[in-house]
């Protein structure tokens, strides 16, 4: 027997994300909006972009036990229909992921009239922080805290392991001299 409370999981067309959300909303009761967000997928070689991720639940058994996880890939470049006709509470997520990510959501309507605008960060911040391709300034201008790769203590021994740098951290000739 399966377990009722499994996550199900859905491969979605970027052209078909509407469509398939309205469907598991009104034929298959998934009618509680969760959160919708992006993972940078920028790197992969094969079809680089955002995968717009999108959990639904169904609000009609006890605590929600069948829950849903929509993905769609969205190429560099290109935007995503938005999902505020469907679920009104998707327009928190999209101006999240907006500024983030610097995905546009074709037809976003929060009841404002203000279109995409900026929610978390500061007055005149540029950039999309969570981009494997934005740079922290942080971590160029002063040392990082604490050990990032193993052998980076004062304490462990020298080992012939190649460092990585996490996505983000700039060349070590970048930044203040």
């Amino acid at each position: 027997m399966s377990d009722p409370s499994a996550l199900e999981r859905a491969e979605v067309d970027p052209a078909d994300w509407v469509a398939t959300i309205t469907a598991a909303r009104d034929d298959a009761a998934y009618t509680f909006f969760d959160w919708l967000t992006a993972v940078d997928q920028s790197d992969d070689e094969q079809a680089p972009g955002l995968d717009v991720v999108c959990h639904l639940m169904d609000g009609t058994t006890p605590r929600a036990l069948r829950r849903k996880l929509f993905r769609t890939r969205v190429p560099d470049g290109s935007s995503l229909a938005s999902l505020t006709g469907v679920f009104r509470g998707a327009a928190w997520h999209e101006r999240e992921t907006h500024e983030m990510f610097g995905l546009d959501f074709e037809g976003f309507d929060d009841g404002t009239g203000l279109g995409l605008r900026p929610l978390l960060l500061p007055d005149g911040f540029e950039g999309t922080p969570l981009r494997k391709s934005f740079v922290l300034a942080a971590r160029a201008s002063k040392p990082w805290p604490g050990a990032k790769e193993p052998g980076e203590s004062e304490h462990a021994k020298p080992t012939g392991r190649r460092r990585v740098s996490a996505p983000g951290v700039p060349d070590p000739e970048w930044g203040p001299r």
